[in-house]
């Protein structure tokens, strides 16, 4: 590697670099006990090894433990590694409550986070640790914006908790939370099951966002293969992040970036994961946001239409019976991966981190020969299409989604009951004020309208729990987590705070959902909406400043991933090629 075309030149290798040596040579860390020598500087690359850890979840505690093992990785193949660390807002803590309008824009600030350190140390690569939901593709978004040789490592899944002989997670304790308003659990029951849900450090267990994004960064290729699957608190782990801190020193070497390896196929791979396992509704708008940053067309249309032809094969939660523990059991996702690629859902020419392509990274893997029903064969699938259905319609002219893997009936038709915010629906259904055969709306939660387009799960879960999660339905222009089940609708878009139909609705209006002939649609005609239209005004809310304010001047639509800036394709630079430019001052 030629010192002098990275952009850590800027730092150890031009007129006037002193300073910045004087204080790099004394930065004694875990890779270089007695700091740096001026020989390392000049001649070695920087790498950014950058964690979301932090002591706010079980999600995110051991990632710092696991980034010592990749710049000690890192310093033994020849590169200088740089820790750094960055924000999680865990969706688990932040559920239910008014902190959840921070979620979604914690990915933003994640991506930004990472692009600032990165572009103000002049860091030449990237290995980047993500333990939470938003975190995932908050760090990949940030390595495809600045193009530098990156390596994605997930930080591990939580262990299941047992109670009553039964695989509990974190979604089973929203859900008791409705089974006890409904009298169906004891208190005692529920304290039970609260201390034992969560027994180790790692993200949420079922195929929720986080797990749904881990298996996303293998499929996509920035992620090393079979490195999402070891639970966080398994010691195979630790072979993970040393592979990782040597495979970034490698792409180093061959100068491959992270827009060599997600291009529009390697983004269908990712997509055709999600709806093969039944996903999380939230990979719909992260990878658009994903595509955007390195100049990819590809919207939550685009996602829908690879949905709607990929066959449901894996049995995980909450659609399924298993956790991901139980699929690292199996083999990891490359073993679903080749499945996929034998059946021909996947792209196996797509380029990955490694250097290697997708078939050659699985050519290994085989179906399980044991008697097993975690999963199965794409010629005998859960369900010919995905578990994740994208909808159109005039309630939502710009889509929707909803999962419907687990789902009994994918057809449903009622009246709507009306909420300006997620509380007032969480009160309603507390209290069971609402009949079977309603369409709960929650509006004014989308991207601008919340601000931070909130997750629902605990109105969610508590619907569920009382035994009507497919008696009604739920709308919203908000998310749902991924540990959401029943027949919920997210993504309304236009949202009610850019006067979409959403926000036109009328207590009592029939709505018809219809999963299989993707539709939402409302009794309405154009003539009556525009005459709603023509009376209706903007709702205020109380974020106007802040972090949340700024948020909503610059968020773009749900659809095309609910993203802050231009992306790559008003980019005039490249932050990775700074390297071959010239400098005429220190």
């Amino acid at each position: 590697m030629d010192k002098k075309q990275l952009p850590s030149k800027f730092i150890s290798n031009v007129h006037g670099c002193e300073g910045r040596l004087t204080m790099l040579k004394n930065l004694k860390t875990d890779a270089f006990p007695q700091g740096p020598g001026k020989d390392d500087l000049e001649t070695k690359p920087f790498v950014c090894v950058v964690d979301c850890g932090n002591e706010s979840a079980p999600c995110n505690v051991d990632l710092p433990r696991q980034a010592v093992i990749v710049k000690k990785a890192v310093a033994e193949s020849g590169g200088i590694p740089f820790g750094i660390h960055t924000i999680t807002v865990t969706d688990g803590i932040a559920m239910g409550h008014q902190g959840m309008k921070s979620s979604l824009v914690s990915r933003e600030v994640i991506a930004d986070s990472v692009e600032l350190s990165v572009r103000g140390h002049c860091y030449d690569a990237i290995v980047g640790i993500a333990g939470c939901d938003k975190s995932l593709p908050g760090m990949m978004m940030s390595m495809l914006r600045l193009n530098v040789p990156s390596v994605f490592m997930y930080g591990g899944s939580i262990l299941p908790g047992r109670h009553k002989g039964k695989d509990v997670t974190i979604v089973d304790v929203f859900e008791a939370v409705g089974q006890n308003d409904a009298g169906n659990m004891s208190d005692e029951e529920l304290k039970e099951l609260t201390d034992a849900a969560c027994p180790s450090a790692g993200a949420c267990g079922g195929q929720f966002t986080a797990n749904t994004m881990a298996c996303v960064s293998e499929a996509i290729g920035l992620a090393l293969p079979g490195s999402s699957a070891p639970p966080a608190p398994y010691e195979d782990r630790n072979k993970h992040c040393k592979l990782a801190g040597e495979a970034v020193m490698e792409a180093l070497a061959l100068n491959i970036r992270p827009r060599d390896v997600v291009t529009r196929k390697a983004l269908e791979n990712a997509a055709t994961i999600v709806a093969a396992t039944g996903g999380s509704t939230n990979a719909a708008l992260h990878l658009p946001a994903m595509a955007h940053e390195a100049g990819i067309e590809f919207t939550m249309e685009d996602v829908g239409e690879i949905f709607n032809r990929t066959p449901y094969i894996t049995s995980l939660k909450p659609g399924g019976k298993y956790v991901a523990k139980d699929l690292y059991e199996l083999g990891g996702i490359q073993i679903v991966i080749k499945e996929l690629l034998d059946a021909g859902f996947i792209h196996g020419d797509c380029m990955t981190v490694n250097g290697k392509t997708i078939a050659q990274n699985a050519a290994s893997a085989t179906f399980p020969d044991q008697q097993q029903d975690l999963l199965y064969r794409c010629s005998n699938p859960i369900s010919k299409t995905g578990g994740v259905v994208t909808l159109k319609g005039n309630l939502a002219p710009d889509g929707a989604i909803v999962k419907v893997a687990g789902l009994v009936s994918q057809e449903h038709k009622g009246p709507a009951r009306i909420f300006d915010c997620e509380e007032d629906a969480f009160k309603a259904v507390e209290k069971r004020d609402y009949k079977e055969g309603d369409v709960i709306v929650i509006r004014y939660e989308g991207p601008k309208g919340g601000p931070g387009m909130r997750e629902m799960l605990a109105t969610t879960a508590a619907i569920y729990g009382q035994g009507m999660g497919e008696k009604v339905a739920l709308i919203t222009d908000g998310r749902f987590s991924g540990g959401t089940r029943g027949f919920c609708v997210g993504h309304v878009g236009p949202e009610a705070a850019d006067g979409g139909p959403i926000g036109l609705l009328q207590d009592g209006d029939i709505i018809t959902i219809s999963a299989s002939k993707r539709e939402l649609t409302v009794a309405l005609s154009e003539a009556q909406l525009a005459e709603r239209r023509a009376k209706w005004t903007k709702p205020s809310n109380d974020y106007n400043s802040g972090t949340l304010w700024k948020y909503a001047q610059l968020v773009g639509p749900a659809h095309l991933g609910a993203v802050t800036h231009p992306g790559a394709k008003a980019e005039t630079h490249v932050y990775a090629d700074i390297g071959k430019e010239t400098i005429t001052n220190s």
